[in-house]
């Protein structure tokens, strides 16, 4: 049966926390590696090869328009990447949770632990692009620094999904449905490489519902320097994906590793 209590939050899921970061430390070069090699190839193919045919993207030149919302779209597939496979590889194959669990932690610790290590991952992968955009002449000063603290919450805004289907996956496989029918979508249509008002009337009010709409609105403006559009739709909508999805997971997480 499910246990649908509130989760605690507890300072014991920071030892889950550091416990994530002392294993990753061991694997330093190669994210760092990813973190600044991939963006820098989305920036450099598509911001400067696409963005020569293209020229100005509203009021920002491509470059600027598409940096900004690799920044948004980086830390949600951080965060859904890690939520998944390193959850249920941790949560299945490895069994590290059953581990903890015999410890005086609790599945709540152990899921509000993952959660705040997607934030930090994601948060890794925005600053990393950051640089990048910043070497490219696409950050506007130092107020573009107000997007990590943004980053942080897409972070958490999908870490909750991902780990909800973690908790009721079977194996690896399964995660296939959820990169085709929803991040997949969420990356080419919620405003990373073209603006939401060129898509089909229609289309539009489902976009809006969708969390990366709402981080991308959010990330863009900080980093460009542009006014912030709407800042609270686009903060209470992540934030309840956050915590909707946080609960979720902690009770299907029960049910899946309390027997």
């Amino acid at each position: 049966m499910n246990d649908w209590r509130a989760p605690r939050l507890r300072p014991a899921a920071l030892a889950v926390w550091r416990r994530n970061l002392l294993v990753w430390r061991k694997l330093i070069g190669p994210a760092v590696v990813m973190n600044f090699g991939e963006p820098a190839l989305y920036l450099l193919g598509l911001g400067y090869g696409l963005g020569a045919f293209i020229g100005q993207m509203g009021e920002l030149p491509y470059l600027s328009f598409l940096a900004s919302g690799i920044v948004a779209s980086s830390a949600m597939t951080t965060a859904t990447f890690e939520g998944l496979y390193s959850v249920f590889t941790r949560m299945g194959p490895q069994r590290t949770y059953e581990a903890i669990l015999a410890t005086p932690l609790e599945v709540d610790d152990i899921l509000a632990g993952e959660m705040l290590w997607c934030a930090t991952k994601s948060l890794f992968s925005g600053a990393a692009i950051l640089i990048v955009a910043a070497l490219l002449g696409v950050a506007q000063g130092w107020e573009a620094l107000w997007a990590l603290p943004a980053v942080v919450l897409i972070g958490l805004c999908f870490a909750g999904p991902a780990i909800v289907m973690s908790t009721v996956a079977s194996n690896y496989d399964f995660f296939n449905y959820y990169f085709v029918l929803i991040v997949t979508p969420m990356f080419m249509l919620c405003g990373v490489f073209y603006p939401i008002a060129t898509l089909p009337e229609a289309l539009q009010p489902l976009v809006q519902l969708l969390p990366l709409t709402h981080a991308v609105g959010l990330v863009r403006p900080l980093v460009t320097g542009q006014p912030l559009n709407e800042p609270l739709l686009h903060l209470g909508v992540l934030g309840l994906y956050a915590l909707v999805g946080f609960y979720l997971g902690v009770v299907l997480g029960r049910r899946r590793l309390l027997v």
